[in-house]
């Protein structure tokens, strides 16, 4: 055999291995992540770690990265039902609408679905609720994403083996007079586990699965890493799911970062900021599975749409950020709310004085003495960064002033307080003393907001492993389905 027959025989070779199809195939969606969340977490990493290098996460390390438009078939912002079925289905719908085409009459197939009609295991995590739009637009079709025992229903006849994260919001009908889903999804061959230690002793002999969080927050989500203790991690999760998913036939996973969009929405940088390095280490679980299998497996991650319009930089701090002082939060404005209430609720009497303890132990926020300010002000301009942080924390009087009218709505009932433009721009819904705290504290920090819905900001999409390259560039978010049902095939 001459030389130039060796040569086209190693070029085809070469190309049938870099074309050949995608047996593992990892989708990470990080919802209402953009580039601000991406960023100000590294960022943040970086200045707990001196400042010296910026510290990145592990999805900013992948080869082939690309910028994703978001925009649905109504308006430039999007929310996680009609961006997520872009994602999931390759096409654009109404804000609203899980799994359907524009006319909200026609179900479109998912890639998790074409996934299973390929002999694939499939499996579908989230920080929320099973039935929450994004994980949801993967096995349901439903025209409103509240028709939620309607796209539990979906859920348990999809099929699907694994699920893994919160719970249902509605797991006997709005009403509570339907079948409870979880018995339903017994008798359709699924086993149903609520404690870690259950997770724990699972195996691929164990068949389709729900996996329930053991600890849940409000709405039937897992709590905000800022909150968490010993409950699986989303990391957890995505590491059971890989045990329990892998097979001779492959795999498809979805995993979702639910509530880096809900803390967006409340503006937290402190809970969106520690949710996404979570996130991320879930991802880290993906890359340690693709190292035993880089020829077989490909790693997406992106977002759905940006929430919050969170970005670097507030005028009070000029070109000046003190990422590293978010650490004063001690708890998601979620957690706060809820000793908030408690101590409402024993103590009706409270005064604004009352709570700056609770304040300064939870924000790091306080009132310096004259005689403190003094001293520190001495030691900061020596170059001590302790005295200068805790300059820093210091509550100034129009931030005092901003925390006591906040406290004082907060004592009101909400149906006393005020329907009204002005009201909303300051507190967007929330509980006015605690997202008062987070913007007070993120502004120190150097971080601010501009809404408390979601934005039309492009979003980052991110891939490692085989057909990697389909991600570079500029492209719309429908193209993700295109391109990883291509990687399939």
């Amino acid at each position: 055999m001459n030389k130039k027959v060796l040569l086209i025989l190693a070029s085809i070779v070469m190309a049938s291995m870099a074309y050949a199809s995608v047996k593992y195939l990892f989708l990470f969606i990080g919802d209402g992540m953009s580039i601000p969340q991406i960023n100000s977490a590294e960022l943040y990493l970086t200045a707990l770690n001196g400042g010296s290098a910026v510290k990145k996460l592990t999805m900013s390390t992948f080869p082939a990265q690309g910028v994703t438009t978001t925009y649905d078939a109504d308006s430039f912002i999007p929310d996680s039902a009609s961006a997520g079925t872009s994602i999931a289905c390759g096409v654009k719908t109404h804000s609203g609408v899980v799994g359907m085409d524009i006319t909200r009459k026609n179900p479109v197939k998912s890639v998790a679905e074409i996934a299973k009609e390929k002999g694939m295991k499939v499996g579908i995590l989230t920080s929320v609720s099973f039935d929450h739009a994004t994980p949801a637009v993967f096995y349901a079709h439903q025209a409103s994403r509240s028709s939620y025992y309607d796209i539990a229903n979906d859920l348990v006849k999809s099929g699907f083996d694994y699920f893994g994260g919160g719970g249902f919001l509605q797991p006997k009908g709005k009403n509570k007079d339907k079948t409870d889903i979880y018995e339903l999804a017994a008798t359709l061959g699924y086993k149903v586990v609520k404690t870690s230690a259950d997770m724990r002793k699972l195996s691929s002999s164990d068949g389709k699965v729900i996996v329930v969080n053991e600890v849940l927050a409000p709405s039937q989500a897992l709590q905000y890493e800022l909150d968490r203790q010993s409950s699986p991690s989303l990391a957890d999760f995505t590491e059971n799911a890989i045990k329990m998913l892998d097979n001779p036939n492959g795999f498809f996973m979805m995993v979702e970062g639910g509530k880096i969009d809900w803390s967006c929405h409340a503006n937290d940088a402190a809970s969106t900021i520690n949710d996404v390095i979570a996130f991320d280490s879930a991802i880290k679980k993906a890359v340690e599975f693709y190292s035993r299998h880089p020829a077989e497996t490909l790693i997406i991650v992106t977002g759905d749409h940006e929430t919050g319009g969170m970005t670097i930089g507030f005028a009070g701090t000029g070109y000046s950020t003190y990422l590293d002082n978010i650490q004063n939060q001690k708890v998601s404005y979620e957690s706060f709310d809820s000793i908030f209430y408690s101590l409402k609720q024993s103590s009706p009497a409270l005064s604004f004085n009352d709570v700056l303890p609770l304040i300064k132990d939870y924000f790091g926020l306080c009132i310096l003495t004259e005689k403190e300010k003094t001293e520190y002000t001495a030691l900061s301009r020596s170059g001590n960064k302790e005295a200068s942080d805790k300059l820093r924390m210091n509550l100034s009087t129009s931030e005092l002033k901003k925390l006591e009218d906040a406290f004082n709505m907060s004592m009101k009932k909400s149906s006393e307080r005020p329907n009204d433009d002005d009201t909303y721009l300051l507190y967007g819904g929330y509980e006015p003393l605690s997202v008062t705290l987070t913007h007070i504290l993120n502004q120190k920090c150097g971080i601010s907001w501009t809404t408390y819905s979601h934005t039309g900001l492009p979003v980052t999409t991110f891939a490692l492993g085989n057909c990697q390259e389909l991600f570079n560039g500029y492209y719309d978010n429908t193209e993700i389905f295109k391109k990883m049902v291509y990687a399939l095939n």
